[in-house]
């Protein structure tokens, strides 16, 4: 596994900024997701408290956790301002913000819960983000959250890389990594987590072709943000490149596949 590449969190911000009014007509697989982690938020919904909830996006998982504990006191946070403000319009009872994941804008101790979805994979050092969000919790408080691992999208990397490397352009591919199981089980552990469960598993979407699966990504504002990426990465003979290795194969009877590896994670922080 690749080191995940240093993220330019100035460029991702207005990436999800701009796709903040598209993104629930696009975000199927992070529907999932929260779906996913919602199933698994019952017991820790009782626990009472104020809960935060990071990379909110649109309040997706705010809203599932409000439905299983309406009184819940809840503060929704987004790197994204547009992202902050769909979610704390649409959830008028929660307190929003803006914040970075890499460096929570709270005191420490003040949460009771901390959930995310879809999020930390966009950090690139997760020890130091969980570590954040030990940071915030007070003891005993706990820690929920789904994030995409090293399999997601590893079609099109996968493409994008054979590109690159028959393309004169570049030498190498500068596609986003994705953590693995492993790093995240350690970033957990270094963070002093007691983690109770921590699994993946897989979800596939299928779309008619290359362009229709990348305007997909690009509504939801999922662009690549990798700090070093070079200019030309998606240059006419690299795209062209890819489309036919990721056609060739991939395509199946349902479709041009795109996986996503969903990594989940239930955990507490230690009693003092």
């Amino acid at each position: 596994m690749a080191p995940i590449k240093a993220i330019d969190s100035r460029h991702m911000r207005g990436n999800f900024t701009n796709q903040a009014n598209s993104y629930d007509r696009y975000a199927s697989v992070q529907k999932r997701v929260v779906a996913l982690l919602g199933g698994r938020l019952p017991a820790l919904a009782a626990e009472p408290g104020l809960v935060l909830d990071v990379g909110t996006g649109t309040g997706a998982l705010a809203t599932e956790l409000l439905r299983l504990a309406p009184n819940r006191q809840l503060v929704v946070m987004d790197i994204a301002h547009g992202m902050t403000r769909e979610a704390a319009k649409r959830l008028p009872v929660v307190s929003g913000c803006d914040g970075d994941a890499r460096a929570l804008p709270f005191a420490s101790g003040v949460f009771a819960g901390v959930v995310s979805s879809s999020v930390y994979q966009w950090v690139d050092c997760l020890p130091a983000a969980f570590t954040e969000v030990a940071r915030v919790l007070r003891p005993g408080g706990f820690f929920a959250m789904a994030l995409f691992g090293e399999r997601t999208l590893h079609e099109l990397r996968s493409a994008h890389c054979q590109a690159v490397a028959q393309s004169s352009r570049h030498a190498a591919s500068h596609v986003h990594n994705f953590p693995t199981l492993a790093e995240v089980s350690a970033a957990l552990a270094a963070a002093r987590f007691t983690c109770h469960d921590l699994f993946s598993t897989m979800e596939v979407e299928y779309h008619l072709d290359v362009p229709d699966l990348l305007r997909q990504l690009k509504q939801i504002g999922a662009s690549n943000a990798v700090a070093d990426r070079p200019r030309g990465l998606a240059s006419r003979r690299v795209m062209q490149l890819m489309t036919k290795h990721y056609e060739a194969t991939y395509r199946c009877a349902a479709g041009l596949p795109a996986s996503y590896q969903v990594i989940v994670a239930l955990a507490g922080k230690a009693q003092e």
